[in-house]
């Protein structure tokens, strides 16, 4: 939500005794370097598990937003001692408001009505509040949500409808800043979007079955691929080592797949999960030939016909429809079939 009062920042996040912010080396910088930039105050601690799994994503918009010269992010800890609050501004980039200063911390609390955390309220260069939903925008749009005004929102919004009518591989799983996949690898193909937690059993049961199903397809010369796309997430456990050693046990179950993937814990996987609306997991969703959506999830059609269901169209699943009506029109006792 905007808001018409102009905060200065100086007044912000100062005291009498204070006129500087901290980096993670101890490092003071001067309060009034930040006149003139966008800011975002992050309200977070290393106990939220949800924090934890935002940080990420925001570090990865500040980097690529810091070269500008112009956005620095403030964060206000809500920490319960100093050692946590090191060890998880250790993992920032950015700036802080000391440990030791509560009364600031606190101050800005009630003074932006911080009801839970994660929360992100991003100033524009007059102190104006430009959103206090900082989080979702971030999540969202990431640094294509910069400078994070309504209007490049309401732009970002417009463009996103405009896409979906007009869907398109590209505009599914291109990156402006990244390029994982070589698209035009994959154009002209029905290609599956799978969705799925690595260790979620059902994900488990389901992936021999469409591995079988994409190595029957590849040897009969169909043009299919499949994309996975991981959802895999840490909220219980932020110990780095036990991150590292997540991220190369899901690396060594990529490569024993005959498929792509997008990266692990990549910001586009929940973007894609959210554009699909994903209500389940395992999620095959078919894209057509022509980048547009054929179904939003394929799963059970293959647990029950397998190859069968390929190539995924409207009309292949009106006509096993149609087969099943007919099957169901018999019963059989084991010697012979009757009329139902």
């Amino acid at each position: 939500m905007a808001d018409s009062v102009a905060h200065n920042v100086e007044s912000l996040f100062s005291t009498t005794n204070r006129d500087f912010l901290i980096r993670n080396n101890d490092h003071q910088v001067k309060i009034d370097s930040l006149k003139g930039k966008k800011v975002g105050i992050y309200f977070s601690s290393s106990w939220c598990a949800p924090c934890r799994k935002f940080t990420p994503f925001l570090v990865d918009a500040y980097n690529e937003l810091a070269p500008k010269g112009d956005f620095e992010v403030i964060f206000v800890s809500a920490d319960e001692d100093d050692e946590s609050f090191k060890a998880y501004f250790s993992k920032m980039p950015w700036l802080a408001i000391p440990f030791s200063d509560s009364d600031t911390r606190n101050r800005l609390d009630e003074l932006f009505d911080v009801k839970g955390i994660p929360h992100l309220v991003l100033l524009d260069e007059s102190g104006k509040i430009v959103t206090d939903c900082g989080i979702e925008v971030i999540r969202e749009y990431g640094v294509e949500g910069y400078p994070f005004s309504s209007e490049r929102i309401q732009e970002l919004n417009d463009h996103e409808v405009e896409a979906k009518k007009n869907q398109s591989l590209t505009s599914i799983l291109s990156s402006h800043s990244r390029d994982f996949i070589l698209i035009s690898d994959l154009e002209g193909k029905t290609i599956g979007l799978y969705f799925l937690l690595t260790a979620d059993k059902e994900c488990s049961d389901f992936t021999p079955q469409l591995v079988e199903i994409y190595a029957k397809l590849k040897a009969e010369g169909k043009e299919f691929e499949v994309v996975a796309v991981p959802l895999d997430d840490d909220d219980d456990d932020d110990d780095d080592n036990n991150d590292e050693e997540e991220e190369e046990s899901f690396k060594a179950g990529v490569q024993s797949l005959p498929w792509l993937s997008l990266p692990f814990k990549d910001q586009s996987c929940e973007k894609l999960a959210r554009y699909f609306e994903l209500s389940a997991l395992p999620t095959l969703v078919i894209i057509g030939p022509d980048g547009k959506t054929l179904h939003s999830n394929v799963v059970e059609f293959i647990e029950e016909y397998g190859i069968g269901a390929y190539p995924f169209t409207p009309e292949k699943f009106a006509e096993l429809n149609e087969i099943k009506k007919a099957k169901n029109r018999w019963v059989c006792d084991g010697e012979v079939c009757f009329k139902a």
